[in-house]
């Protein structure tokens, strides 16, 4: 059986280790990037439609009409949030809290990922080429006063093929990484004021309920 090296591009083999390991976290970020992709096409992090109909009933001072399929975490927090309105303050404002850290972790998923290849990446092909060039300068020092130019202007360009895998690498990961946290950070400021607005929306339906006092069934019937 051929060795796998044959199948592979010559400037892959001549990477060496490095080149696997640059290629291994490619095949991961790849992996991660299509499945934020997924998962943000599936939840729509940004939509607030049913929120804000949520918001606009209590304005108005409507029942809020059933939701739809709440696929959103905005939508999911906010609807939560309503039916928890029978909380005290305290509570319900722990809980509402709690309820947004959740889901905003939930999106947060695999970004610590994307974040440490395209860190680590540029690094990895740095460390391959300062081997490449002491691997160069090492057949340069044994051809002694036999020195031929193309010894070490060949090392040096096959130990320069990690430098340039490892940022081939990082670039789209670190732009993949800055698109998903953005528009996680568009999902929060969205949630932070939906969640403002309800609190505002849930302290004026509390106070609008008629408070009903207890009497002694004794007192009632006397009058």
């Amino acid at each position: 059986m051929p060795p796998i090296s044959l199948h592979l591009p010559e400037w892959f083999v001549s990477g060496g280790a490095t080149m696997w390991v640059l290629a291994l976290l490619s095949v991961i970020a790849l992996a991660t990037l299509i499945s934020k992709i997924l998962q943000f096409a599936r939840v729509r992090p940004g939509n607030t439609r049913q929120a804000d109909q949520l918001l606009d009933a209590l304005r108005q001072g409507k029942q809020p009409a059933k939701p739809g399929k709440l696929s959103s975490p905005i939508d999911q927090v906010l609807w939560q949030c309503w039916k928890n309105r029978n909380l005290e303050e305290a509570a319900w404002q722990e809980e509402s809290l709690r309820l947004a850290r959740t889901a905003l972790d939930d999106l947060r998923g695999g970004l610590r990922v994307l974040e440490v290849i395209s860190a680590i990446a540029p690094l990895l092909g740095l460390l391959g080429t300062v081997f490449g060039m002491i691997g160069a300068f090492q057949a340069l020092e044994t051809a002694g006063s036999q020195v031929d130019p193309s010894i070490l202007s060949g090392g040096i360009w096959e130990a320069l093929l990690t430098t340039a895998a490892g940022l081939t690498v990082a670039i789209p990961t670190l732009a993949a990484f800055h698109w998903a946290d953005r528009s996680i950070e568009q999902c929060r400021e969205k949630l932070q004021d939906r969640l403002s607005r309800l609190k505002v929306v849930r302290n004026i339906h509390a106070e609008s309920e008629p408070v009903e006092e207890d009497r002694d069934p004794a007192v009632s019937h006397a009058y």
